[in-house]
């Protein structure tokens, strides 16, 4: 079978500290070992041990890292794994990564975090689709999203980092200091911090009124379909 040139380079590199141009851009690369298999269509191969691959603005480290298809456009990770956006800010941790060089979008899976520390904020999931081009992050399963005094959870959730817009769906929820809102679906805008709840709304605020006679008194009061700011059916 003969070898492609990839993997003859590959090879002939080392397999550690190497520099490689593809889609216009580098790949760099060390592990421990590396293997390699050469096809007819496309090649695959196989970094294992304290594994790092670097791809434009992203880096990633795990247990192994595994290219493969033409022009090794798909990136596989498995194990540790450590992602970082260096050009946005991004970092992310998760247990198993697939990232298509073509469409620059990372797909993560098991005890994904995510961390944008330009914007204080944090979150969790079980899965989760980032793209870098029109930088969102979309986040599935036991959603948590910690940002100021805000912690949202629901089922699914997209937050578009340029707009700092936060959309949950799936049971969502999102709890400010003592305050706690429901609804179908809940739009939070990070920066200003305006809330929109739409379908079922519910919840309930807890605000400070001066009593003129005993000095001040906390009263809570239960927001209904038509109590809250933005809230709509």
């Amino acid at each position: 079978m003969r070898m492609s040139s990839f993997i003859r380079r590959m090879l002939l590199a080392g397999a550690l500290g190497a520099v490689l141009p593809l889609y216009a851009e580098e790949i760099r690369f060390s592990a421990d070992s590396m293997t390699g298999v050469a096809g007819t269509k496309s090649d695959t191969t196989t970094l294992a041990g304290n594994a790092f691959v670097s791809s434009g603005s992203l880096e990633i480290h795990a247990d192994s890292i595994t290219l493969s298809g033409d022009d090794f456009r798909y990136i596989n990770a498995e194990g540790n794994i450590d992602i970082t956006d260096s050009e946005r800010g991004m970092e992310f941790t998760c247990s198993s990564l697939e990232f298509d060089r073509e469409t620059n979008i990372v797909f993560l899976e098991n005890e994904v975090r995510i961390t944008d520390a330009k914007n204080g904020i944090t979150a969790e999931a079980q899965a989760v689709e980032y793209s870098q081009n029109a930088e969102t992050v979309i986040m599935q399963i036991a959603v948590n999203l910690k940002q100021k005094n805000n912690i949202c959870t629901g089922a699914y959730a997209m937050y578009h980092k340029k707009s700092q817009i936060l959309e949950l769906n799936g049971n969502p929820q999102v709890i400010q200091d003592e305050d706690t809102f429901k609804a179908q679906q809940i739009t939070l805008n990070l920066d200003t911090q305006e809330i929109t709840l739409t379908g079922n709304v519910n919840g309930s605020v807890t605000t400070t009124k001066k009593d003129e006679a005993a000095g001040t008194a906390d009263e809570s009061r239960t927001a209904d379909e038509g109590g809250k700011p933005n809230g709509r059916d």
